[in-house]
């Protein structure tokens, strides 16, 4: 049985990881934003939550002060981000760097005292950082910006592992699932699989990156090829 922390688990892919540990019988603790909302996942997960927010790291470590061991740690957690170079929204711009720059590496020195050498990082990008497009000026640096956390990282607390997962268009997703579907057919056609990753997909990504002892600091696409269309 494994100690288990998802930041970002209550929703999304997240939320579908921490439930696949916690039906491996594992101690799952997963994070979100609004406490009432994390409680009612982690009940229905068969986990324990905790309510955590990343783009207020001040009270990351308070906030994850009774968390115990930490075998797995997987920082998912992630905010959706129109921002465009000619109406540049400062503060929203402030909002997704510090989430998921400052936030991420804030709950790994809030834990660090918690791994131990065999434990493992997954943190989470995204391919906006290959393929951006307009308004993405905020998403597409912050999820570079994820790629040189994970390398300083898994220097700065070897031996633990540290890797980092770039999910690309993930069909059933929360974000996706609902979208025209003439719009999916589009990105399937440009998929060289000829269909999009799914949760599940992504989901076994982590848990690979997370047991095998020797993938480290490894940015790993889930995108079934698209960034060869």
């Amino acid at each position: 049985m494994s100690g288990v922390v998802v930041v970002g688990g209550t929703s999304g892919i997240g939320r579908a990881f921490a439930r696949v540990r916690a039906e491996r019988g594992d101690e799952v603790v997963i994070t979100g934003r609004d406490a009432h909302r994390t409680d009612a996942a982690a009940e229905e997960i068969g986990a324990r939550g905790l309510a955590l927010d990343l783009a207020r790291p001040k009270g990351i470590a308070e906030a994850l002060s009774g968390v115990g061991t930490v075998d797995h740690l997987v920082i998912a957690g992630i905010s959706r981000d129109e921002n465009r170079v000619a109406s540049y929204d400062i503060d929203a711009a402030l909002h997704l760097v510090t989430l998921k720059l400052v936030g991420y590496t804030a709950v790994v020195h809030a834990l660090w005292s918690r791994l131990h050498d065999d434990s493992a990082i997954v943190l989470f990008g995204g391919q906006a950082k290959e393929r951006p497009y307009p308004g993405a000026t905020t998403v597409a640096t912050v999820n570079a910006g994820v790629g040189g956390l994970m390398r300083t990282l898994a220097v700065e607390l070897a031996p633990i592992r540290v890797n980092a997962i770039h999910p690309g268009v993930v069909g059933d997703s929360p974000y996706w699932r609902d979208k025209p579907q003439e719009v999916l057919a589009g990105l399937r056609a440009r998929t060289p699989t000829g269909r999009l990753a799914t949760m599940a997909d992504v989901v076994d990504a982590v848990d690979f990156l997370l047991r095998n002892g020797s993938v480290n600091a490894v940015e790993l696409n889930v995108d079934g090829g698209w960034l060869l269309g």
